[in-house]
Formats: C-alpha cells, sequence, structure tokens
C-alpha cells in the first residue's frame, strides 16, 4: 500500500509515517518509481508505535522495542536485551506514577464538584397555566 492508504487507515499523516522511517520505526519497500510501499503489517506497526508514543516513550527507546515486540506475523522475540526490560519497566513504573496523580486529582474534582453542586439552588421554570 502507498503512503497515502496507510496514513489513512492507520489515523497517522504522512509526515508522521516519513518520520518514523527516519527513525527507524517503520519501512517501506521502494517502487520502480521510488514511491513507498507498505504491507499490510505496516498498520499494526504505526497503531503500536502511536501507542508507544502515547505511553510517554521516546523515538529511541521504541525502536530499540519493537524487534522484541511480537508484529502481527507472530514473530519472534528475539532481540531483548535485560538493560532494555528494566528500561520498559521503569517506563511502567513512571505511568503508574502518572495514573495515580491522575486518579487522585479526579477525586479532588469530584469533591469540589460535589460541594459546589450542594448550595446551588435549581431555578424553578415557570409552568404556563391552561
Amino acid at each position: 500500500m502507498r503512503i497515502g492508504e496507510l496514513a489513512r487507515r492507520s489515523g497517522v499523516s504522512e509526515r508522521s509515517l516519513r518520520y518514523y522511517e527516519q527513525q527507524g520505526l517503520l519501512r517501506a519497500e521502494r517502487t520502480p518509481g521510488g514511491h513507498r510501499d507498505y504491507g499490510e503489517w505496516a498498520v499494526d506497526r504505526v497503531i503500536r508505535v502511536q501507542a508507544l508514543y502515547a505511553a510517554g516513550l521516546n523515538s529511541k527507546t521504541i525502536a530499540r522495542l519493537l524487534p522484541c515486540m511480537r508484529d502481527a506475523d507472530g514473530g519472534p522475540n528475539e532481540f531483548a536485551t535485560t538493560r532494555l526490560v528494566e528500561e520498559l519497566a521503569e517506563e511502567r513504573d513512571r505511568i503508574d506514577r502518572v495514573i495515580t496523580d491522575l486518579v487522585r486529582s479526579r477525586d479532588i474534582l469530584d469533591e469540589a464538584i460535589e460541594a459546589a453542586s450542594a448550595g446551588l439552588v435549581t431555578p424553578r421554570i415557570p409552568t404556563s397555566a391552561p
């Protein structure tokens, strides 16, 4: 598939896809005319890259991690290192801390909403008499 179709199917801009390729996160074959040509596997790969970025990982870490992950083809984990596993565990711990902080913030906001709502008087809407 061409880059435009991959962008449409994955919901990622063509510019981002070219960046992923520069960073070693995605690879494309080239047609005789020089156009990028991606296999079906690329959609899953791009979605996975997006999820890893959303988790707070940087492109360098993602590039080291991707060969260890199974794509849709079920390829084996051959390239994991102890250090990479440690870094990923640290990232997971960081994400857990952020989640805990967000839940705490949401709870405080819920309390504020409840307190603010308790003092409100619901205005009466006049009804018209028949």
